[in-house]
This record gives structure tokens, sequence and C-alpha cells, in this order.
């Protein structure tokens, strides 16, 4: 697989990577043995970039993370995050970005992961309570005590990147991105490529409604995070599958899958841009592998941006107040 640039520090990955966060949270019950075996064949398929965090779970996806990638562990760049309160084995929405709170969680999640260094190592959410600068600098300085190499924030605003990449290089930026998640094109793409931060689109599916195969919200079983997704429900999904309808068209025409297409436009969007596709069945993984062997043409990704232009989505991101109160703005 094609090797893309996070950042100028040096760390290069391979052009997808996989987000590992439904292997144990939010997309219902697990399968460990069917996500080890995902893991493993990411690897052969030439993935390099597997990205999990401590709230996953809480703790278990850092664990199964690990142990799948214990024995070729000089195959894999591991991504983690830190910046979520954790109390007692139980999330809250709220954010930590204490310095002290950094470094201690880190030693947790080495632990956890097995191993002794994270390569990408991000702030999962901005604590607005804590000046940046505190929190990059505990992280510059994990980087010095060689227990991370590259730093990353997520779902941070132009303003807060530039503050945190004057105090510690910042190699990779994650948010959201899909063709139904477009506002990163606003300002906090031109800002990364401005400061030479790599950007990695999480949910570059749309929690899987660009595959073409979502359900309605209350189609989903219970503990599953789409159930309580706006963009999953009534008049909201009916618009927006029109859009996904309209892809699908497309990739019949290239002979692909809606989700191969939305993908392979990511891709389009730029070298330094790496999307993390999350899913916890083989099958999903080599559709995924698959569309970065897509090319499209300039007349596809016109018909494209026809389909599904931007704003055309219906429905907030996240139907959780507190999450959306943590966006970085």
């Amino acid at each position: 697989m094609e090797k893309r640039k996070l950042g100028t520090q040096g760390l290069e990955v391979s052009a997808l990577g996989l987000g590992c966060m439904g292997m144990s949270y939010a997309y219902g019950a697990a399968d460990e043995a069917e996500s080890i075996a995902v893991l493993h064949r990411a690897l052969d398929l030439g993935i390099t970039l597997f990205d999990t965090a401590e709230m996953y779970g809480p703790f278990t996806n850092e664990v199964l993370v690990g142990r799948a990638l214990k024995d070729r562990r000089d195959e894999a760049i591991i991504a983690t995050k830190f910046g979520f309160v954790i109390k007692d084995g139980a999330r809250e929405f709220k954010a930590n970005g204490r310095p002290e709170h950094a470094k201690k969680v880190c030693d947790e999640s080495l632990k956890r992961l097995g191993v002794d260094h994270i390569d990408l190592y991000y702030q999962h959410r901005v604590d607005v309570n804590v000046p940046i600068e505190e929190t990059v600098g505990a992280m510059g300085d994990l980087v010095r005590a060689g227990k991370v190499r590259y730093i990353g924030l997520s779902e941070a605003s132009p303003a807060t990147l530039r503050r945190a990449h004057r105090e510690f290089p910042v190699s990779a930026l994650q948010s959201e991105y899909s063709l139904w998640e477009r506002g990163v094109e606003d300002e906090v793409l031109q800002t990364c490529r401005e400061l030479g931060i790599g950007f990695v689109p999480y949910s570059p599916l749309g929690r899987g409604f660009l595959t073409g195969t979502a359900k309605r919200a209350e189609e989903y079983p219970e503990g599953d995070f789409r159930r309580t997704q706006p963009r999953f429900e009534g008049e909201n999904f009916d618009r927006n599958i029109r859009i996904v309808d309209a892809v699908k068209a497309i990739a019949k025409a290239k002979g692909a899958t809606a989700g191969q297409v939305a993908l392979a436009w990511l891709l389009a969007q730029g070298p330094d841009i790496v999307p993390i596709p999350g899913t916890k069945r083989r099958r999903y993984l080599e559709e995924n592998v698959e569309a970065a062997q897509l090319a499209l043409t300039a007349d596809d990704l016109a018909a494209i941006d026809e389909a599904a232009p931007r704003g055309a989505v219906s429905g907030e991101r996240y139907g959780s107040a507190a999450l959306l109160d943590l966006l970085d703005k």
C-alpha cells in the first residue's frame, strides 16, 4: 500500500489506517477472535496505522490491540488517545488536559498496550480549562522521555492548533471528515497544511452510513452508538439516504461500492490525508483496502461533489450535547 507522511517530523504510515474502536466499543457485541484476525489481516494487506484510545472500552481496546500486535510490533504504528475523564472504570464526557494527567495516563496506556513507546499520542479532546500549551508541553516531555514518538490532537480548532504547534511540533490532527461531514474544509485543513500537520479523518464512512447498508436508528441493537445518532433518525435518515443512493450510482459505474468511493474521495483530497475506517470484520477490511487502488477522475470527483455537496447532510453530528460541547470551536 502507498505510504503517506503525517507531519514533517518523520512519521510515515499507510495511506489507509485501521480504526479499532468498534472492536470493543460503540458498535454492538464484541468478537475478540475475529477482531484479532482483522488486525493480523490488516498488517498482511499493508496497513501500518492502528488507532485506539483509553476511552474505548474503556481500556479494553488498548489491551486487545496490544495483544494482537505484540508479535509484529515492528510492523505497526500504534496511535492512542487520552483526554477524557474515566472514573471508576466508567466514561465521562468531560475533558482532562492537565499535564500531570497526560503523563500518568500515558504510563497506563503503555502497560495496557504492552509496549515501551506509543508511536502517535493524541489528546482526544481539547480541555478548554487548561491552556493547550500546558497539555502539549507535557506531551513534548513524553517525547523527550522516549515514551512517545509523535504527538497529535483531535477535534482542535485552527487557533488551538497554532498555539499547540508553537509549543511542540504536532504531527497529526484527527477530526471527523467524510462526504457527509465536511466542516474541516472551512479553515482546519488549510491551517494543517500551512503548519505542515497531517490530517487523519475519523468516521470516514459516516459511522457506516456511507457504505449504503445503514439502517434506521431504532433498527440497531441496544448498545450500538448509532441508535442515538440524529443522522440515522426519521426524516434525517430519509434525506441522508438519498445522498448515499447518488454515491452508489457513481460507484456502480466504477465497479465499486459506495464505501470504496467515499474512501477514495477522501484519499484524493490530498497526500497528507490518512483515513482510518473502522471495522471488526475481515471482509469489510478487505473491501476498504481496495479503495486505495480506486482511481477517481476529475469528472468522478465533480460528480461526487454534486451528489454530496457541502451542507447537504441532515442532522447533528452527535446526539449527545456533552459530546458536541467538547468540540473545540
